[in-house]
């Protein structure tokens, strides 16, 4: 696919090979992966400025985002990514594969550090979902800080890089800038510009900006950092569609080819009938999903990776509100127990009630099935993040669900988040959808393209 910068990109992608150190702090959907792969490829590979690029980002989006965004663009075709996953002897093998960018997840940078010492080959680090690494007591942040010295180039991509406040800004732009704008220490840092809050006698559990603090520390890094919310270009439609690529771990991924094999293989592709075809891909939709029902509806459950995804999705809306769609009740119920613990105020859509506290800002994650959210809800005021768990075959039903935010009254750019199994039924559903055709026709096409691979296979 040709990649045709918006201006807002060029303008993003420019910084990126002048700046040595840059903060992006840009909305989600405004293509922050492309836009540093973009700067990457020509650093390399035109200017011959960087030798070995390192991204650290959350487990799921290193499975898979960075290495999907690289194929999906023609200019990027000779990025060669390298993904450092798994047991300790995979991380080992991947980076002694020749490569260009090492996608890792945040959680073994300190392995990373330590693995190599003072031999440290990335000149360049990029870190997705930067917000991460606000805290500068964990010991992802203080590894980075070890190998600091060793990187030339340094980039951080966020949607909200202060979601709790000013104080989670110092961790970040310590790691662009090494201490020179906001103070080498944090406690320097704390008492120039902040004073205590909520206090007893003896602690001190939260700080308020002083008067004009806000101010001051903006014009610091202004030169560093770059902010730009979706809501301000106008050449973005009003409606940003981002597909989150899932991948199933080997086990899961075992699980469901032996599923989809078994059962398809049953179907002779002349008998199938949209009877059938429904049963067919409801099971396969819901073991992408992580679950599914046997014959006396108990639930057997078959993985996490797209309840990780999901978590690592929320996480990285640091606070936004969004409207999660799920398919199935097992579904809903996984999603509900995967954010106990969150600190999120979560919802289940069921009433008038529900509706006015999410319009009130009462609500985080407001959970909804599309057939029960379709026609005549207004939720436009509650917030501007859709995320499907899990999509309908049905246009209508996905388009109406969409629309419970994307109307008359929404005073920002609707963002959709659609999760979605690599080689799963899932990315049969997602061309179905955006294709506009018949569903039927297109869910029977895309099951009798199923058939005829495996009885190749099994040929």
């Amino acid at each position: 696919m040709k990649y045709i910068p918006h201006a807002y990109q060029k303008y993003n992608i420019n910084r990126l090979l002048v700046d040595e150190a840059l903060g992006l702090f840009l909305d989600m959907g405004l293509g922050k992966t492309v836009i540093a792969l973009t700067a990457v490829n020509d650093l390399k590979y035109n200017r011959f400025l960087i030798s070995k690029v390192l991204v650290i980002a959350p487990k799921k989006v290193a499975e898979a985002t960075w290495s999907k965004e690289a194929a999906k663009w023609d200019h990027l075709h000779m990025l060669r990514v390298i993904t450092v996953l798994g047991t300790a002897a995979k991380r080992i093998r991947a980076l002694n594969t020749p490569g260009d960018v090492y996608v890792i997840n945040r959680e073994n940078v300190p392995w990373l550090v330590e693995y190599f010492r003072n031999s440290w080959p990335f000149d360049m680090v990029i870190v997705d979902e930067f917000s991460s690494f606000k805290n500068h007591q964990a010991k992802r942040f203080k590894a980075l800080t070890w190998v600091r010295k060793y990187i030339s180039r340094f980039v951080g991509l966020t949607g909200t890089p202060a979601p709790n406040g000013l104080l989670d800004l110092w961790a970040q732009v310590y790691l662009l800038d090494e201490g020179k704008r906001l103070g080498t220490k944090i406690t320097h840092f704390r008492e120039r510009y902040f004073e205590p809050d909520q206090r007893d006698r003896d602690h001190i559990f939260s700080y308020a900006p002083k008067p004009g603090a806000d101010e001051v520390i903006q014009q610091l890094i202004g030169d560093i950092c770059v902010s730009m919310s979706a809501k301000d270009y106008l050449d973005l439609p009003d409606c940003i569609t981002v597909t989150v690529p899932v991948l199933l771990d080997s086990k899961a991924k075992a699980a469901y080819d032996k599923l989809e094999r078994e059962m398809l293989l049953e179907v002779d592709e002349n008998t199938i009938d949209a009877g059938s075809a429904a049963v067919l891909t409801n099971k396969l939709l819901q073991l992408c999903n992580g679950a599914v029902y046997d014959e006396d509806r108990n639930v057997v459950h078959i993985h996490d990776c797209k309840i990780e995804a999901f978590m690592e999705l929320v996480e990285g809306l640091n606070g936004q509100s969004a409207l999660v769609f799920y398919n199935f009740q097992h579904d809903l119920i996984r999603i509900k127990k995967a954010l106990e613990g969150s600190g999120l105020r979560v919802r289940e859509l069921k009433g008038p009630q529900d509706e006015d506290d999410w319009n009130n800002h009462k609500v985080d994650i407001l959970l909804a099935h599309p057939a029960s959210a379709a026609y005549g809800l207004n939720l436009q005021q509650g917030g501007h993040h859709v995320i499907w768990f899990g999509l309908p075959w049905s246009l209508e039903l996905y388009l109406q669900a969409n629309k419970r935010l994307d109307r008359q009254g929404q005073l920002e750019k609707v963002i959709i988040h659609r999760l979605v199994v690599e080689g799963g039924v899932d990315e049969d559903v997602v061309a179905a959808l955006e294709d506009k055709g018949a569903t039927q026709d297109k869910l029977m096409l895309a099951l009798k393209a199923r058939i005829e691979k495996y009885t190749r296979e099994v040929a």
